[in-house]
């Protein structure tokens, strides 16, 4: 065939999409173009996705319709970045959609790279043997920073994002949604996602449901100072650890310590605790409050799991903490709202550039929720396993055994770092649905050709064609590529749609998935 080893089609230039592009809009035209009135007397849109909420998962979802065209605002209701400086662990998924999209070494270089083992409920095992991952380990990253750069990353692209500025109302219509603000400003938009997390507002003016339960325990974090010497803290908390799993101090730089320890109960007050509530708490435990004093931060977290009824209503989605919420266990609520954004820009900016096929917005829902459901019922798992009670303790026993064999551990460490996951996109070898590794390929890794976010056929045969998809997916001829099949179509995601060698086949999951030729 006469098609290049690889091609990429250049993004549109359609001025019809690509007018006043979100990077270029002036604040001013923004509030010279506010809502009025209701029907025809609306004024047009002028961005096509309004993003409430400036978390990883805006910033993320953010950048990735930019790589599409699509005008974005991002909208956050805080003016400075939080103080607090928890350390966010990068699971293996998500280090991965990072390379994807050329972001890892940006982002590692501020990172901490350590093991991917002991994950689940803190059980310590070493990480399985040859996890399929070119990326298998954990990176540790303070979360402030992990936003910042995503944050920059979107506005490099294109992303405009407005600090103290919240959402307080939204009505849609047929042709998009009326945004207010707590200034009494009003926008347009094609469509709102709501990013704000676990007390979402958006999700509340929707009136989506959010079932689940409510805290039953919580947890107090902090980092302060301390007037003991290291080893007797590091005594006290090997002797303490051993049934109480929410319970350390760990130096965290500066002389400081991270400081974690159960609360006396749930508080019902949205302020933080006190540092005497931490003196109370730590001589409750450890008989020490073990001189703590010179609080940098002080916060507190609980348990409540509940997950939104629906992820989308008409022009408004949620995503991230606001579609869902857990405990903290495992680390896996920023990884979920990052993987969330993922798989929601490509499908998103595809309906607003008019080629997306016409269920392709409902898989969002269809794919994410249940990945959701699954993160809730492994946390309430690990939540159980953490409890100081005889039963929960015997069974967390008998689990420490049983993670001595591989398969074990390699199921659960797969089920946290969210690599088992596999979405039904149809019948087929078991590595359909499945994400692709970051292969070797001829000229590099496979992760290098995903970086502008689009599709990529990999073609063993050296036969077959993107033909009328050009505009939306890449192609790279390589039989020597380490698959065992012949070709495979990749979406945006890493996801792989489709498995075979023949290209009727081929046209027809190109259509499911990326639309109508254009030729």
């Amino acid at each position: 065939m006469d098609s290049p080893k690889f091609t990429a089609e250049p993004s549109s230039n359609d001025t019809a999409e690509r007018d006043a592009a979100a990077g270029d809009i002036a604040r001013s035209d923004v509030t010279a173009l506010r809502a009025s009135g209701s029907g025809a007397d609306r004024a047009p849109a002028v961005f096509d996705v309004v993003i409430a909420g400036c978390g990883p998962t805006g910033a993320m979802l953010a950048a990735e319709l930019r790589l599409h065209d699509v005008r974005v605002l991002v909208l956050e209701k805080e003016t400075e970045p939080v103080s607090m400086v928890r350390i966010a662990g990068l699971h293996i998924r998500s280090i991965e959609l990072m390379a994807m999209r050329g972001l890892l070494e940006r982002i590692r270089e501020h990172g901490r790279q350590r093991p991917a083992g002991g994950l689940f409920a803190a059980i310590n095992k070493p990480a399985p043997k040859r996890l399929d991952s070119a990326h298998a380990y954990l990176l540790g990253i303070p979360q402030p920073v992990i936003v910042h750069l995503l944050e920059e990353h979107a506005t490099q692209l294109g992303a405009q994002v407005r600090h103290g500025c919240a959402v307080t109302d939204l009505e849609q219509d047929d042709e998009g949604v009326t945004v207010g603000l707590a200034d009494g400003e009003q926008l347009r938009t094609r469509y709102l996602i709501g990013c704000d997390g676990g007390r979402s507002t958006v999700r509340k003016l929707l009136g989506v449901g959010f079932p689940g339960e409510p805290s039953r325990t919580e947890t107090l974090m902090g980092e302060m100072e301390v007037g003991v010497p290291q080893e007797e803290i590091a005594a006290k908390v090997a002797e303490i650890g051993q049934t109480h799993k929410r319970f350390w101090l760990r130096p965290s730089g500066k002389g400081a310590y991270s400081v974690v320890v159960p609360a006396a109960g749930v508080s019902d007050s949205p302020e933080p605790p006190t540092l005497e509530d931490f003196r109370q708490q730590l001589r409750t435990i450890a008989g020490t409050d073990f001189g703590v004093h010179s609080p940098r931060w002080l916060s507190r977290f609980g348990d409540a799991t509940r997950l939104a009824e629906r992820y989308r209503v008409g022009r408004v989605l949620l995503a991230g903490d606001a579609a869902h919420i857990h405990p903290p266990t495992g680390g896996q609520g920023l990884n979920l709202g990052i993987q969330d954004a993922v798989n929601l820009g490509w499908k998103l900016a595809a309906h607003i550039r008019g080629w997306a096929p016409t269920t392709l917005l409902d898989t969002y829902q269809s794919e994410r929720h249940p990945v959701a459901q699954d993160v809730l019922d492994n946390t309430r798992a690990q939540m159980e396993l953490h409890s100081t009670e005889p039963g929960p303790q015997a069974l967390r026993r008998l689990l420490t055994e049983l993670m001595d064999i591989d398969e074990v551990n390699r199921h659960l460490t797969e089920k946290i770092t969210a690599i088992g996951i596999r979405y039904d996109v149809g019948e087929g070898p078991d590595l359909l649905g499945r994400r692709l590794p970051d292969i070797d390929v001829k000229g590099g890794r496979l992760y290098d050709l995903l970086h502008r976010g689009r599709g990529l056929l990999l073609d063993r045969t050296e036969r077959l064609t993107t033909g009328g998809w050009s505009d939306r997916v890449d192609y790279l001829a390589d039989p020597t590529a380490a698959l065992d099949v012949p070709c495979l179509l990749l979406r945006p995601d890493g996801h792989i749609a489709w498995i075979g060698d023949d290209q009727q086949d081929l046209d027809h999951h190109l259509s499911r998935w990326f639309g109508q030729p254009t030729n």
